[in-house]
């Protein structure tokens, strides 16, 4: 199991450290690469994650679109680290969001946030991909666990991945190793861990 230490938010991404999205998942071998970046306040924590491809599909739009058909970048996080609920965040590069919450992939539910989650979701094309950042705030997660705070030394459960089902070539990666015979991130299991400095 990997694991990645999230430093306190500088204003500069060069000073976070990098985690790559790197294990190869069910397809065979493709030229894309990813990783993510992770920090945080006391109010949020922020996200960029970065994908490497020359061929990318942006067709989902929309509130109820499905990312994950797209190139898309996600996150999944257990924000208690002995409760085994989770979200799952994805993204396209037309900003298409999905973000579901439950226990695996039987019983999450999507959630469609209010504008006061205040997410900001921002994506930049690249010379060789795009790049998307967001944030998480504390206050939209204790909505869901209610003694939730973004503390040194806190742990939490987490992967990130990099997808894409009807890209040009069908590609899947994760930053820690999903160990199952077909597609499915939706394995908190193979989470990797996430130690607030």
């Amino acid at each position: 199991m990997r694991t990645y230490k999230v430093l306190r938010k500088t204003g500069n991404w060069n000073d976070i450290p990098v985690a790559l999205i790197d294990n190869r998942l069910w397809t065979p071998e493709v030229d894309i690469s990813a990783t993510a970046q992770v920090c945080y306040d006391n109010d949020a924590l922020y996200l960029r994650l970065v994908a490497q491809e020359r061929d990318i599909r942006a067709e989902e739009t929309g509130r109820i679109g499905v990312p994950s058909k797209d190139s898309c970048l996600e996150f999944f996080f257990s924000p208690e680290e002995n409760d085994g609920r989770y979200f799952n965040f994805e993204f396209n590069p037309a900003l298409c969001m999905h973000i579901g919450f439950g226990s695996c992939r039987y019983d999450s539910a999507r959630i469609l946030p209010k504008p006061s989650a205040n997410i900001q979701p921002s994506v930049t094309r690249t010379d060789d991909g795009w790049e998307l950042t967001y944030q998480i705030t504390a206050a939209f997660i204790r909505q869901f666990f209610p003694n939730f705070t973004l503390t040194s030394g806190k742990k939490m459960k987490a992967n990130f991945y990099k997808c894409g089902e009807l890209t040009t070539v069908e590609h899947y990666f994760a930053w820690n190793k999903v160990e199952t015979e077909t597609p499915d991130f939706h394995r908190p299991e193979f989470f990797g861990e996430l130690i607030l400095d």
